[in-house]
């Protein structure tokens, strides 16, 4: 096995000088919890115990989980999807310099073509082509700022509307591989760009994103409130306003719900989570706004996922066989929620069944789940503790490049 979250804890306390019992304390966590994950008796736990001990290391909680830290290339295609690119289109040197090299005219990008890029980007963001985002999103990014550079009028603020979109999948693409502070910048520019665009509610999604990107540093604090008070001012009337307005209030309730779950304000969650359901059902269906999904589906994933955190997995699985329109849901939210199946079939010991669902979840998003901290948690944690693990499990783990045998 590579280097496991425990041989992570007990590094990170040492360096911090503290005891497996003074750690605990700090984290707010039961000290058999640590010294069953130092002493690899246990080779995951609850994000909202991980996000505790993060908080007590004071490391960020990728660090901790010990995510993927680059992309691997999508076969012999070139040019090489690279972390170095995607942070050099998000910050330019050419702007500390003042030296953006003018285009000459009718040689930018029309807005036409950039919306139509920024289409077929979401597409393999959808589908968790991580590699692929990172080898097309620089070129995307450098058009769209070249476009709002050079035009004027309606066309400027369209392309400035293209730009806070791509850096807004510059931000989700950049916090998979554990590089937050970047994600963190990529949103900043995305809001600077929401507010030079012709469409007000670029600001809203990308607070949503902020709120995501919180979560993944283990901010949940700010990632509750960032969702929770951008809602509070958006929120509709669920019988006069538009229904896109009330997805993305939806959107943020569920941002929310999910930090207070993770910081264990269950009742908060709770109201969050019923607030989101009253607004998927005023919607009746699933839609997609901003290459993100609200509706009944993933008001009632969001609600699995609560159950699998707060430790209720007979819920969790109950309220998974009322989901009726998974396939509505693209392929990577899919993909989480077969993760979650699969975390509730562990707690109640129905390995077989999680291993299945596991599966599913690579057969669904294959790339996304090489680079999902999560996925990788599970696999290893169900591998250890089977004296014989089966063999698809197994070769789940050599897919995964867990390093087991």
């Amino acid at each position: 096995m590579r280097e496991s979250i425990g041989d992570r804890i007990a590094r990170l306390r040492l360096r911090r000088e503290h005891t497996q019992e003074s750690l605990a304390a700090a984290a707010g966590v039961s000290v058999d919890v640590v010294r069953k994950l130092e002493q690899n008796q246990r080779l995951t736990a609850r994000l909202s115990t991980l996000n505790a001990l993060s908080g007590a290391l004071d490391v960020e909680t990728s660090m901790l989980i010990g995510q993927p830290t680059t992309f691997e290339s999508a076969g012999d295609r070139d040019p090489r999807p690279s972390l170095l690119a995607l942070r050099q289109a998000v910050t330019p040197v050419s702007e500390l310099l003042d030296d953006e090299i003018a285009v000459a005219d009718g040689e930018s990008p029309s807005v036409v073509d950039l919306r139509d890029a920024l289409r077929s980007t979401e597409v393999i963001r959808r589908e968790g082509k991580l590699s692929e985002i990172a080898t097309v999103l620089p070129r995307l990014i450098s058009d769209a700022r070249s476009a709002a550079r050079e035009h004027a009028g309606a066309d400027r603020a369209a392309a400035f509307a293209v730009l806070a979109e791509a850096y807004q999948v510059a931000a989700t693409t950049l916090a998979a591989p554990g590089k937050e502070d970047a994600a963190y910048t990529a949103i900043e520019r995305a809001g600077v760009a929401a507010r030079n665009s012709d469409d007000p509610q670029l600001e809203v999604i990308g607070m949503s994103t902020l709120s995501w990107i919180f979560s993944k540093q283990g901010r949940i604090d700010d990632a509750q409130r960032v969702a929770q008070a951008t809602a509070g001012k958006i929120e509709p009337s669920l019988t006069k306003t538009p229904l896109i307005d009330v997805a993305l209030w939806g959107i943020l309730l569920l941002r929310a719900a999910s930090a207070a779950v993770r910081a264990e304000r269950r009742d908060t969650a709770a109201e969050l989570l019923r607030l989101a359901n009253a607004a998927a059902a005023r919607i009746g269906t699933d839609r997609m706004d901003y290459a993100t999904p609200f509706g009944p589906t993933n008001a009632g994933v969001a609600t699995v996922n609560a159950f699998v955190e707060m430790d209720r997995p007979e819920q969790a699985l109950t309220e998974a066989r009322r989901i009726t329109g998974l396939d509505n849901l693209p392929p990577t939210w899919q993909a989480r929620h077969y993760v979650d199946r699969a975390l509730a079939h562990i707690d109640l010991a129905n390995d077989d069944h999680a291993t299945r669902a596991m599966l599913k979840a690579e057969q669904t998003a294959p790339e996304w789940m090489r680079y999902h901290a999560t996925s990788h948690r599970v696999v290893a944690d169900m591998v250890s503790r089977k004296r014989r693990p089966s063999t698809p499990l197994l070769a789940l783990a050599g897919r995964l490049q867990l390093g087991v045998g």
